[in-house]
């Protein structure tokens, strides 16, 4: 699940794979999105109930409890018990939950066979992982890693947790696209923004550099600390992006230490589903 849509994916034991998303409605209330969510659990899963696993990835932060006790994007789910929403929503099947950007770690991981990994999935906001000796960090009941709140100009923009400078409020999708509205002085599109980049225009190609730097001192300062084998660009926004992925690799290279090389940079194996593949490992118990 996140800020804008969710994505779901069936997986039966005959090998059927079935995929499908929704982009939340423009409602700001639980309800809605509690409704809007149920109705297509129901249709993918054909209101079958012999689940033998279930797994979320999603951005908010969950108590020990299992309250939700703050989604930036969405609000109006803090305070939300989600492990009850998750008992009505699946009766006869424990469902496991994690942070979006973990488990994406874990995916991007598995899928480049490595053990160490560094991931960070640019989308409506920032969420990114670690993955040391084959295992999540921070761990268990430690809370996520909170790569989009690092925080890289403390003099920077306001960003939707109330710090001024944190990676999500300077290189997400939407932060990148307000930073081309102030350029242009109107409101930019997405699709404007990858013709623009696609064009060569230097509004585009500007903040998508200011965005790969950012990113880019994000990702060195993570493998400075756990010194990882590979690091990984994910995320919706960033897989839209032709040469996006390269541009922070360039960035991450500049910022070598002599005898120090930095990590390999890749967009992830998984394009924007890497949470999905994430929270299905989790249905698994393997992540």
């Amino acid at each position: 699940m996140g800020g804008s849509k969710v994505a779901l994916r069936a997986e039966s034991s005959d090998g059927a794979v079935r995929e499908t998303s929704f982009r939340w409605s423009g409602a700001s209330r639980r309800a809605d999105d509690v409704r809007q969510l149920t109705a297509h659990i129901t249709d993918m899963t054909g209101g079958r109930s012999r689940l033998r696993g279930v797994g979320i990835a999603l951005p908010a932060t969950v108590d020990a409890g299992g309250i939700v006790s703050a989604w930036p994007n969405r609000p109006w789910w803090t305070g939300l018990d989600l492990r009850a929403l998750l008992r009505d929503l699946f009766p006869a099947t424990g469902a496991r939950f994690g942070d979006d950007g973990d488990l994406a770690a874990v995916a991007e991981a598995a899928a480049a066979g490595v053990r160490d990994a560094v991931y960070v999935g640019v989308g409506t906001g920032i969420g990114g992982g670690i993955v040391s000796g084959g295992r999540s960090l921070p761990g268990p009941d430690r809370g996520s890693c909170e790569l989009g709140h690092v925080v890289v100009d403390r003099s920077g923009p306001l960003c939707t947790c109330g710090r001024r400078g944190c990676l999500q409020a300077e290189a997400s999708g939407p932060a990148v696209l307000r930073a081309a509205a102030r350029t242009l002085g109107r409101e930019v599109t997405y699709d404007e923004l990858v013709r623009g980049r696609a064009a060569g225009a230097p509004w585009a190609c500007a903040v998508l550099d200011h965005a790969a730097a950012v990113l880019a001192t994000a990702l060195v300062g993570a493998a400075e600390l756990v010194r990882p084998e590979l690091l990984v660009v994910g995320g919706g926004f960033a897989a839209g992006l032709p040469g996006f992925v390269t541009g922070v690799a360039d960035r991450v290279a500049e910022l070598a230490r002599p005898g120090h090389p930095t990590p390999p940079v890749r967009p992830a194996a998984l394009g924007g589903l890497s949470s999905l593949h994430g929270a299905v490992l989790a249905a698994r118990g393997l992540a």
